[in-house]
This record gives C-alpha cells, sequence and structure tokens, in this order.
C-alpha cells in the first residue's frame, strides 16, 4: 500500500512507452493518459497516511510527502483533461508527449519522497530531463519551440550543475548526505561563510524550478516557445516539487540569520521583479510567466519563516497556484485551435463567445491577484502572516504593495474578456468550441477556487499535520 502510487506511476509509464512501439489511432494515448492519471488520483488518495521506507531510509514516504503526491496526481490528471486533442502537438507525437509527461510527474513523486541529496538529485534529474524533450516538441508552423528547448537544456544544466556544486560543499562540511543527519548538523555549520554559500549553491537547482529571481532568466521565453498544454505542466507541477524539496532543506539554516536574509533578499527581489515586467506583456504566457516569478517570492515569503505555519502557508499556496494557473492554461488552451500563443486582445468579447471560460478567467484571474474569497487571496494572507510572526514586517509591506501592483494587470485579462468584440477594432468572432469535459472542468475549476478560498482551515489543517516532523 505504502508505494502503491509510484507502483502505478511506474505501470503507467510502461503503457505508455508501448503506446509509442505501435501505430495507435489520435486520441488513443489521450485517452490511455487520462485513465492512468485517474488512477494515479485514487492510489495517491488510498496511499494518504502511508508510511514506509526503501533503500535503506534514503526514500521515504510519510504523510508530508504523500499530501505533496496528492497534489502533483490531482495536476497530472488536470493537464492531461484539458490537454483534448494535443493541438500544440504533431499528432504523430501524441504517444511520445504523454510517456515523457507521465515520466516527468513520476520524477517529481519521488522528488517529494527523496530524504537523501543524491536521491533528490536524481529525482529532480529525471523530471527534468523529460521536459527538456517535451518544450521543443510542438507544431512545425511555430518558430520559438527549439529556441526555447536549447534555452531549458542550458540553463537547466546550468542550475542543476551549481546545485550539484552545492552538495558537495555541503558534504564535505557535514560528511553525511542524509537529510536526518544534515538537519541536526547543519544549522551550526551555516554560520560560516562557507556554509551559507553551500547550501544557497545546493538550493539553486530548486530556486531554478520554482522561476525565483535571478534563477528566472528562462521562464519567459520557455513559456512562450513551448506548446499551450507543456507550458501549463511547466508552469505547475515543477513548483510543487520545488516547494516540498525547500521545505525540507530550508531547515538547514535555520539558525542562521544569514540565510534568512538571503531568502527574503530573493522573495522580495522575485516579487517585485516578476511583477514589473508582467506590467507590459501582451501575450498571455509571457505575462504569466512573469507572474510566476512574483509568485515565487510568496512561496519562498512563506518557508522562509520556518515554522509549521509558514510551511503549511507555502504548500496551501502552491495548491492554489496549481489550480488558477491550470484554470488560465485551460482557458488558453480553449482559445488556440491550432495551438497558437494567445495575447490580450484575442480575448475581446470572450464572455460572449464562451461565458464559462470568461468565467474561469476572471475567477483565476482574481485568486492570482489575491482579492477575496479566492485561493489565492487565503494563500497570500497565510505566507504573509507567517513572515510576520517572525519578524519580516519589510517583507510583508513589500508583499503587500506588489499585491497591489499585479492586481492590474490580472484586471486587464479581465477587463478585455468582458470587453465588447467591437471595442479597439477586429476581434476574434465565433463561440468558441468546448466539449463538455472542458466546460465541467471550467466548473470546477471556478468552484475551487472559491470553496478553498472560502473554507481554507481544512486544507490549511491537513498540510500542518502532515508537517508535524518540522514541528
Amino acid at each position: 500500500m505504502a508505494f502503491a502510487h509510484e507502483t502505478v506511476l511506474i505501470l503507467s509509464c510502461l503503457a505508455l512507452f508501448a503506446l509509442t512501439l505501435v501505430h495507435v489511432r489520435p486520441g488513443t494515448a489521450r485517452a490511455a493518459a487520462l485513465g492512468l492519471s485517474a488512477l494515479a488520483v485514487v492510489t495517491a488518495l488510498w496511499g494518504v497516511g502511508a508510511q514506509g521506507e526503501l533503500f535503506f531510509g534514503a526514500y521515504r514516504v510519510d504523510a508530508f510527502s504523500q499530501g505533496v503526491k496528492l497534489l502533483l496526481a490531482v495536476g497530472f490528471f488536470l493537464a492531461v483533461a484539458f490537454g483534448e486533442g494535443v493541438r500544440g502537438i504533431e499528432a504523430e507525437h501524441e504517444p511520445e508527449y504523454f510517456l515523457f509527461l507521465a515520466v516527468s510527474v513520476l520524477g517529481l513523486t519521488f522528488l517529494a519522497s527523496g530524504v537523501e541529496l543524491l536521491t533528490i538529485y536524481i529525482a529532480l534529474e529525471l523530471s527534468s530531463y523529460s521536459l527538456y524533450i517535451l518544450v521543443p516538441l510542438r507544431r512545425h508552423e511555430h518558430i520559438h519551440q527549439v529556441e526555447a528547448g536549447i534555452k531549458y537544456v542550458l540553463f537547466g544544466a546550468m542550475a542543476s550543475g551549481v546545485s550539484l556544486f552545492g552538495m558537495s560543499y555541503v558534504f564535505g562540511l557535514a560528511h553525511t548526505t542524509r537529510v536526518d543527519d544534515l538537519l541536526r548538523l547543519y544549522p551550526e555549520l551555516v554560520s560560516s561563510p562557507l556554509g551559507l554559500m553551500g547550501l544557497t549553491l545546493m538550493l539553486g537547482g530548486f530556486f531554478y524550478k520554482l522561476a525565483l529571481f535571478p534563477f528566472h532568466f528562462w521562464t519567459p521565453d520557455i513559456y512562450q516557445g513551448a506548446a499551450n498544454e507543456t507550458s501549463g505542466v511547466i508552469a505547475t507541477l515543477p513548483k510543487v516539487g520545488a516547494v516540498a524539496v525547500l521545505i525540507r532543506l530550508t531547515g538547514l539554516g535555520a539558525e542562521s540569520a544569514g540565510f534568512a536574509t538571503v531568502l527574503t533578499l530573493l522573495a522580495v527581489l522575485s516579487m517585485t521583479y516578476g511583477n514589473l515586467a508582467a506590467l507590459v506583456q501582451e501575450d498571455l504566457k509571457r505575462l504569466l510567466a512573469y507572474s510566476s516569478i512574483s509568485h515565487a517570492g510568496f512561496m519562498v515569503a512563506g518557508i522562509l519563516a520556518g515554522t509549521v505555519r509558514g510551511y503549511a502557508g507555502a504548500l496551501y499556496y502552491v495548491a492554489g497556484y496549481l489550480i488558477m494557473n491550470l484554470a488560465l492554461f485551460h482557458v488558453i488552451y480553449a482559445l488556440a485551435p491550432r495551438g497558437q500563443n494567445i495575447t490580450l486582445a484575442d480575448l475581446r468579447g470572450l464572455y460572449r463567445r464562451s461565458p464559462i471560460l470568461a468565467l474561469t478567467l476572471a475567477v483565476a484571474a482574481f485568486g492570482l491577484a489575491g482579492i477575496p474569497p479566492t485561493v489565492g487571496f487565503a494563500g497570500k494572507f497565510f505566507v504573509l502572516a507567517a513572515a510576520l510572526e517572525k519578524g519580516h514586517l519589510a517583507l510583508v509591506i513589500i508583499g503587500a504593495l506588489n499585491t497591489a501592483i499585479s492586481i492590474y494587470y490580472y484586471l486587464k485579462m479581465v477587463k478585455a474578456a468582458y470587453s465588447p468584440e467591437e471595442e479597439g477594432g477586429e476581434a476574434p468572432a465565433g463561440r468558441v468550441a468546448l466539449s463538455p469535459l472542458g466546460w465541467a472542468l471550467g466548473c470546477a475549476f471556478v468552484v475551487s477556487i472559491l470553496v478553498i478560498g472560502a473554507l481554507p482551515g481544512p486544507v490549511l489543517g491537513w498540510f500542518q499535520r502532515a508537517l508535524s516532523w518540522a514541528a
């Protein structure tokens, strides 16, 4: 039972690999991936509360890892569900797309249970290599996918090297790679400049996945160049894995004021740079890329508090971010029948062409802006409250100011969706074709964002109980 979820994911990868070896009709691979991802959600739910270890304790199943795996499984299912037709990918590559997507989720799942540095590193690379292949896997009529793929590989290799270099420093100082032993030994070592540098470099690979400043530079071009469905995956699932690992590892520097200062500085710069850059974007994926840099700063604000409340707030934040971002990519995907990129101008008149998509976009944008009673508002409140409890008043003030700034560009999206089609000249015409599943997904996104935001107690309490080991 403890490893049922991992077993199902491995078998899913093998099943999807088998589909790449034979000729299948279009839609077959997606139907198989949809069923397998739904099964993954079921096994993740079944495994909540399970306990177990593998490989001499290097891989641990506990309440924390199982909670993160449930988030990943839900995100996996939603990413497959809204990718009906895989419009941005050549039909002949459909089985390969779902295979590498499943392998990436498998790597992130391993990452959630890794409690040893090399295990964590291998899991991170397993997830990353799959995404490196997915980014250039786009229809040939688009021109930026190869550039995006090369940049993602090069920047990813650099971040991976930096992280591995930092791990070598950590191992050299503590003489162990087990996280439990490091948590006991490292708080004293990190008071030295060498220890602080090693820990910061080691976390660089996870800052890269989170798109935290200054590890963000890949984000806009990769979001823009990758297929819409691929961008939706990159924008959400790796961030869940990165937050999980950062929660496990930031305790290493819990006693260091210098480490808290580094994280605070990165959080402030990430919030501010991401928001200011997003103000002038017209391409929706580039806008979401820059906004993701800002949201990474908020997630780190909860983590740097170093308390169960802060960690639970960060997990709640990334769970809400997962839902809200997938909701927006669901809208982008539905508006792009050929997998093209969508601009703000393409949103005009959406409330007439598809009321449910316009509502989904509006609720998701309100949530990302932090407007109550959405899950985005509750998430920002929890992480900033946790930071304030630890005395980070300046960070909280800057976070509040950045929330006000972000409202401008998120409301630009809502304004465009609810503007008359004739405003500003020529506008897209015709109703948006949406399947019953697409319509149901839109409703589910709206309800989830509002209900989890209005009633955050059960979700937050569940995360707090899962983090009992950090108390």
